[in-house]
C-alpha cells in the first residue's frame, strides 16, 4: 500500500520531463562523441542504466530521513570534499576526482544537493530570523564551507553555482542589500575591465549622489553615502591589481575576450568561437540527427561535456533548441510551483533550492556556449556527459520529489 501511495502521489510532470532531458541528453552524446574512438556514449549509457535504481533507493527511503540526518549528509560531503586534497585525482590540472578503476567521482556534484539539504534544515526552524546578524553568519557558513573546498581544486564553475543560494535565501527573508551588493561588485568589476578606474569611480560617484538626494533621509544617510563611495573606490581601484596578479592567465583572456578586447580565434577563444558556428550553421530546423558537420568533424572541444548544446543547435536547429529550453524551462516551473505547495519549510526550502541549481547550470552553461558568459566548466543538467553530474542532478531532484509525494502525510 505504502509504495502505491508513493507511486500515486509523485508528480509524473517532472518526471516525464527529466525522462525526456536524460534521453535526449544521450541522443546528443552519442552523435558528438560517434565519429571518437573512445566509447563515450557506451559509458554514459550505463551511469543511465545505473541510475534507475538509484532513484528506487531514494524514493525507497521515507522522507524525513533526509530531514533528519542533513546535517550528517552535509557533513560526509564537506569530508569528500577535505579528501580530495589527498586521495584525489587530478585531471587536467583540476584535483576534483576520486578514481574507482576505469570510472571517477566528483564529490562537488553531490555536494550541492547535500548544502540544500542543510541550508533547509537550518531555515527550517521557527526560531531563525535571517535579520540577526548572527544568523546570517551561521547561514553563510553553511553555503561558504563548500566553496571554500571547492575553489582550491580549482573549481570555480561548481563553486559559482552556490552563489544561487543568496536568492533562496532572499526568499527567506536575508536583507536585500546582500544581492544588491553582488550585483554592484560584478557591475563595477566588468566596468574596471572595460573603462579607465577613475571614469568608474565618477560614475560611482554621479549615481550615489543622485540616491543620496532623492532620499528622504538625505541629511541622515550623508554619512553612509560618504562611506559607500569610499568603499567602492576602494574596490574600483583594486580591480586591476587582482585581474593582474590573482587571476590566472586563461582567467584573463576568457574575461578579455568576452569584453571584446582581445580576439584569439585559434587559441583561447576557440571553443567559443567554433560553439557559436556549429549553433548558427544549424538554421532553423538543424541539419539533422548525426548531420552535424561541426559535430562529426570535432571542431568543438569538449562537445560531449561542457559544449553539449552545440550540437543540439547544430542538429536540430533552433526549432529543436527551443523544444530542449521550453522543457527545462517547464522543470524549473513546475519544481517552484510544486515548493509553494510544500506543507512544511523544509521541503519549500529545499524545492527552491533545487530550482535554483538547476536553473543556475542551465543559464550559465547556454550562456557560456554562445558567448556571453565566459568559459568556467559548468555542466548542462541531464545532458553533459558524466555519472557523477547526472546522479548528482537526478539525486538532487528526486529527494525533493520523494518530499513532494510525501506532504500527503505532512500536518
Amino acid at each position: 500500500m505504502k509504495n502505491q501511495s508513493i507511486k500515486k502521489n509523485l508528480d509524473w510532470t517532472c518526471i516525464i520531463i527529466y525522462s525526456a532531458l536524460v534521453i535526449m541528453g544521450w541522443l546528443n552524446i552519442y552523435s558528438s562523441s560517434l565519429s571518437s574512438v573512445e566509447d563515450t556514449y557506451q559509458k554514459q549509457l550505463i551511469f543511465i542504466l545505473l541510475t534507475i535504481p538509484l532513484i528506487f533507493i531514494i524514493l525507497g527511503i521515507d522522507g524525513k530521513f533526509y530531514e533528519k540526518y542533513a546535517s550528517i549528509i552535509f557533513g560526509i560531503s564537506l569530508l569528500s570534499l577535505l579528501g580530495l586534497f589527498v586521495f584525489g585525482k587530478t585531471i587536467a590540472g583540476q584535483r576534483c576526482w576520486y578514481a574507482i578503476g576505469s570510472f571517477t567521482i566528483q564529490p562537488s556534484e553531490f555536494a550541492k544537493a547535500a548544502t540544500s539539504l542543510a541550508l533547509a534544515k537550518y531555515l527550517s526552524d521557527s526560531q531563525i530570523n535571517l535579520k540577526e546578524v548572527n544568523r546570517q553568519i551561521q547561514v553563510l557558513a553553511i553555503v561558504f564551507l563548500p566553496v571554500l573546498l571547492i575553489l582550491p581544486q580549482p573549481d570555480p564553475g561548481s563553486a559559482l553555482i552556490y552563489s544561487v543560494f543568496f536568492i533562496v535565501l532572499y526568499r527567506e527573508g536575508l536583507p536585500a542589500w546582500y544581492i544588491w551588493t553582488g550585483f554592484i561588485t560584478i557591475l563595477l568589476f566588468m566596468l574596471t575591465l572595460l573603462l579607465e578606474p577613475q571614469y568608474v569611480i565618477l560614475i560611482a560617484l554621479l549615481v550615489i549622489t543622485i540616491v543620496h538626494f532623492k532620499s528622504r533621509l538625505s541629511d541622515r544617510n550623508i554619512v553612509l553615502s560618504t562611506i559607500l563611495f569610499a568603499v567602492m573606490s576602494g574596490f574600483v581601484l583594486s580591480v586591476n591589481y587582482v585581474f593582474q596578479n590573482v587571476f590566472k592567465q586563461h582567467h584573463r583572456d576568457r574575461f578579455n575576450i568576452l569584453l571584446g578586447k582581445t580576439v584569439d580565434l585559434k587559441g583561447i577563444g576557440y571553443n567559443t568561437n567554433q560553439s557559436e558556428i556549429a549553433i548558427g550553421s544549424g538554421g532553423w530546423i538543424g541539419k539533422g540527427f548525426l548531420e552535424g558537420t561541426q559535430t562529426k568533424g570535432g571542431f568543438v572541444p569538449e562537445q560531449h561535456t561542457d559544449y553539449i548544446f552545440t550540437t543540439v543547435g547544430e542538429e536540430w536547429g533552433f526549432a529543436g533548441s527551443l523544444v530542449v529550453i521550453a522543457l527545462f524551462v517547464g522543470l524549473f516551473l513546475r519544481v517552484i510551483y510544486l515548493a509553494e505547495r510544500q506543507k512544511t519549510k523544509f521541503s519549500r526550502v529545499y524545492g527552491y533550492c533545487v530550482a535554483g541549481i538547476l536553473f543556475t547550470h542551465f543559464f550559465v552553461n547556454i550562456a557560456m556556449v554562445i558567448g556571453i558568459f565566459p568559459t568556467i566548466g559548468v555542466p548542462l543538467p541531464f545532458f553533459s556527459y558524466g555519472g557523477s553530474g547526472l546522479w548528482g542532478f537526478t539525486i538532487l531532484l528526486f529527494i525533493f520529489l520523494k518530499m513532494d509525494a510525501n506532504k500527503v502525510n505532512e500536518w
